[in-house]
């Protein structure tokens, strides 16, 4: 290949330069008489165009100004200097501009007011917008043809002067119509960002419809996306309405789909259904909402064959969960079933407490419960509540049992469902033997845990609903709590008619317990999840006005505005209604029900007014009793959990809460940072927990403990795992302490390292409600450890299964059977707004699937030999075989 002439002597003349003598550099700048021949020789012709301009003779001033729009065109300079000719014709600016106002309108004049247009990009006062100014008064030629620094000068002073002529109601047509030729060129030349930027400054971003093609279209909506979330609404809203429609134009159906569920708009998502024909992407489709965890019936319009529309179903109802959880299991050969002494790992630590570690007290056999329940989570089998039958009729299984005391009993037979979780038809006919106890909690737990073997499955018989409905009303609280607590975690986010007209009442109910009113708060509050149901959010208040004073201060009845706030979970302003009523209920509540109702309101919205709004709460030094500051803390965090520049500040502002707040927010503070990194152990937030877990305060230590815990649920994090074993023998006396830490124990190790906690899926894009609810539920249930998880309603740690979900990436073939091909997975890289094709992933290992997936990580498949029907690779993915692949010999 011969060198590229141009190239060639440009690099001579650079290497001239560099070896000229320094000090001839100085003289250089001092007079421009020292200018290189061809610069001065430059210099002269451009003083005598501009002669020739000032004089009357048109013929000659059009010559004149053709030869300087050529010389000015033709300067190509590097970017970091002025084009010489720019340069040369600066002195010359004022005087151009004055002779052009004496001249009459005739083509020349035009010509001349696209060169002063250009001469402006260097020349004009700031804020003068004199490039934009006569660029409307000059030709209507090519503005392309002026260079890409042209370009983007004049967009950025037609953003100003659009809001400028807004204000003053002025028109502009003219604006729109050179618009419309800047956004074509950028879209040309793989400037998606500017030319959206540009729209979204003219409020106009229709336009880029006509503009975006094949090429340039996934780069146009991964930037709209990505832009959406630092977008006041109602802007953000119209930017994904954009996106959405140009995926469904160029058929990227599966994006599409992702847009709707974040907009929550179910239209859209039938739209995506019925616009698409192929069988097999409308199971890719039925994934991705068994995934979002949304109620979803399909009707004809979506699906016209019945048999293929029972398929779908199925798939959406997300029944072959387990099946696909038990695959990966086998795969990464860790169906061995755990027990809590392999978790615990007591041989390693000392002799006192390793001692201590096989004490048989209650509180420590209840914690070996959650601790067995969490491990074993979803794999059926355990090494106590489901051991083999050849000991007469699980004789064993009732011995673990009545290791428990009273209401810890309750926990243990709802740890049953918890091990044979989504598994629905083996995990009912194991629990049945508890309803014929005669002990009540221990029925208790068995509706407990028929509740959460049902928690994210869906089924036409609802098995839950015919076996928890009888239960409702008993006399004893223990059993009606364990059926509503069922009920809600069965059908989170269903927003089943019949188990509103079975729940309400019961808030209405003056004879009713207060335990069994705020668990029938937070189950309508889960079912009906960002539902902004006006029936039920009217119940709930009602219910809270009927307290009395002693009641209001019962630690249980912050659960009436939480199941409040799970109504209006993320749905920003239609919250404010109900935050009125709010602000005339009695003194000792009203604040923190405010607080509660404000953070779901905007929970995973990034809005930062809210989270200014929660720190100015914080800020305030309250007399003791107050505790709205709990929820206004949590609110931080869930507001800011929506992108990671808002989880990065929030950290930060957190570590400022613990240092200069008032007690109550310091307990609060290792919650939010748990809600913060949950299941995504980051070393920061890390050390700040293991430095809270030996705090003076106990209640802040318990806090961090259980923070551990979160942020390192289902993660097996080593360093996580070794904190928490030498936590054990530093609180090997204080029982409480203890407690929380075999939790966070068992919550790390949760599912033997396969699931996850994160609300956040489809590359951190989508946040289903169920599971952000679940979680809140349980820390807002920690801001009173004392009362509630160490009290007698420490089964409140099972709202946790909401978010439950195994981070992995399976892929089937089109019969929906397992396909093990070879993937890349690697640190996700953001890449919007880059040139080329940039790499998504670094630093990647290939595996063959199933894989699991960690926190920040991304697949990409490594074969040409299969086309994903998803191009988000996470949770089920089918691949269709590649038409066009050729094996290689």
């Amino acid at each position: 290949m011969a060198p590229d002439p141009n190239n060639a002597s440009g690099s001579g003349a650079a290497d001239a330069s560099l070896k000229a003598p320094k000090d001839l550099k100085k003289k250089d700048d001092k007079k421009d008489e020292d200018l290189s021949e061809e610069d001065l020789a430059l210099k002269q012709q451009l003083e005598l165009y501009v002669e020739r301009v000032l004089e009357s003779d048109p013929g000659l001033q059009k010559v004149a100004l053709e030869s300087m729009r050529q010389e000015i065109r033709t300067s190509t300079s590097s970017m970091t200097s002025v084009p010489k000719p720019l340069k040369f014709l600066r002195p010359h600016y004022g005087t151009l501009k004055a002779h052009y106002e004496t001249m009459e309108t005739s083509d020349v004049k035009k010509l001349l007011a696209d060169i002063l247009s250009v001469l402006a990009l260097t020349m004009s006062a700031e804020g003068e917008r004199e490039s934009l100014k006569y660029r409307l008064l000059g030709s209507e030629g090519d503005i392309g043809s002026w260079g890409h620094e042209y370009v983007r000068n004049l967009a950025g002073e037609i953003a100003q002067e659009y809001t400028k002529r807004q204000s003053e109601e002025a028109t502009i047509d003219d604006l729109m119509d050179l618009v419309k030729q800047i956004v074509a060129f950028h879209m040309k030349h793989n400037a998606e960002p500017e030319a959206v930027d540009l729209l979204m400054e003219v409020e106009d971003l229709d336009l880029l419809m006509d503009h975006v093609d094949k090429t340039n279209y996934k780069r146009t909506c991964l930037y709209l996306t990505s832009s959406a979330k630092y977008l006041p609404g109602p802007d953000d809203v119209l930017v994904l309405d954009i996106g959405y429609m140009i995926y469904m134009k160029f058929e990227e159906y599966p994006r599409a789909l992702q847009i709707a569920l974040f907009l929550d708009n179910m239209q859209y998502v039938k739209q995506v259904f019925t616009s698409c024909s192929d069988m097999l992407r409308k199971k890719q489709f039925c994934y991705i909402l068994a995934r979002h965890g949304i109620t979803f019936e399909l009707d004809e319009e979506m699906c016209a064959d019945d048999e293929e529309r029972e398929a779908l179903q199925e798939i959406v109802n997300n029944t072959k969960l387990t099946e696909g959880y038990l695959t990966l299991a086998r795969d990464i050969e860790v169906m061995e079933p755990k027990s809590p002494e392999d978790i615990y790992k007591a041989h390693l630590l000392d002799g006192r407490a390793s001692a201590s570690a096989t004490v048989d007290s209650a509180r420590q056999n209840l914690a070996a419960t959650f601790v067995n329940a969490f491990v074993n989570a979803g794999f059926g089998q355990d090494k106590l509540m489901t051991v083999p039958s050849e000991s007469a009729s699980g004789g064993s299984s009732g011995n673990w049992l009545f290791k428990n005391k009273e209401h810890g009993k309750a926990s243990a037979a709802a740890s049953l469902g918890m091990i044979l979780l989504w598994d629905v038809d083996s995990g009912l006919a194991q629990i049945d033997k508890y309803f014929h106890s005669n002990d009540s909690h221990v029925i208790a737990g068995a509706l407990l845990g028929v509740g959460i073997v049902n928690c994210g499955i869906k089924n036409d018989c609802d098995p839950a609903l015919a076996l928890l409905a009888d239960y409702i009303d008993k006399e004893e609280s223990s059993i009606r709590i364990g059926a509503i607590m069922g009920l809600g975690l069965a059908y989170a986010g269903s927003q089943n008619e019949q188990i509103r007209s079975k729940l309400t009442p019961i808030l209405g109910d003056s004879r009713a317990p207060l335990d069994v009113i705020a668990f029938t708060a937070i189950s309508l509050g889960l079912v009906y999840v960002g539902s902004c149901n006006e029936d039920i959010a009217q119940a709930i208040i009602f219910a809270l006005m009927d307290r009395s004073e002693s009641e209001l201060g019962e630690p249980l009845t912050r659960f009436l505005p939480l199941g409040l706030g799970l109504l209006y979970l993320g749905k920003q302003e239609s919250v404010e209604a109900t935050a009125e009523v709010s602000k005339t209920f009695n003194d000792k509540i009203r604040k923190y029900c405010d607080m509660t109702l404000l953070s779901c309101a905007y929970a995973g919205t990034g809005n930062v007014l809210k989270v200014q709004h929660f720190l100015g709460q914080c800020a305030q030094h309250l007399e003791k009793g107050e505790t709205y500051q709990g929820p206004a803390v949590l609110g931080i965090a869930m507001v800011s959990m929506a992108e990671e520049l808002g989880v990065e500040m929030a950290i930060r502002s957190l570590e400022h809460l613990l240092q200069y707040g008032e007690q109550n927010i310091r307990r609060s503070v290792p919650l939010a940072l748990g809600l913060l990194c949950i299941s995504n152990p980051k070393v920061n937030v890390m050390d700040t927990l293991s430095r809270l877990s030996h705090d003076a305060d106990t209640e802040v230590a318990m806090a961090a403990v259980i923070s551990l815990g979160l942020i390192g649920a289902g993660t097996n994090n080593a360093r996580i795992a070794g904190m928490l074993r030498n936590l054990s023998s530093y609180y090997y006396k204080e029982a409480s302490l203890l407690f929380c830490v075999r939790i966070a124990q068992g919550l790390v190790h949760m599912g033997k390292g396969l699931l996850t906690l994160s609300p956040y899926h489809s590359e951190r894009f989508l946040l289903s409600p169920t599971a952000l609810a679940g979680v809140v539920t349980l820390l807002h249930a920690c801001l009173d450890m004392k009362a509630i998880i160490l009290g007698k309603y420490h089964y409140v740690l099972y709202f946790v299964v909401l978010a439950m979900q195994p981070r992995m990436l399976l892929t089937v073939d089109e019969n929906l059977k397992p396909l093990s091909v070879p993937v890349r997975v690697g640190q996700a890289v953001d890449v919007v707004g880059q040139a080329g094709r940039p790499k998504t992933i670094t630093g990647f290992q290939t595996h063959s699937t199933p894989v699991l997936l960690a926190a920040g990580d991304r697949a990409e498949l490594a074969t040409e030999k299969y086309i994903p029907l998803s191009p988000i690779l996470e949770g089920f993915v089918i691949l269709k075989e590649n038409p066009d692949y050729k094996e290689d010999n």
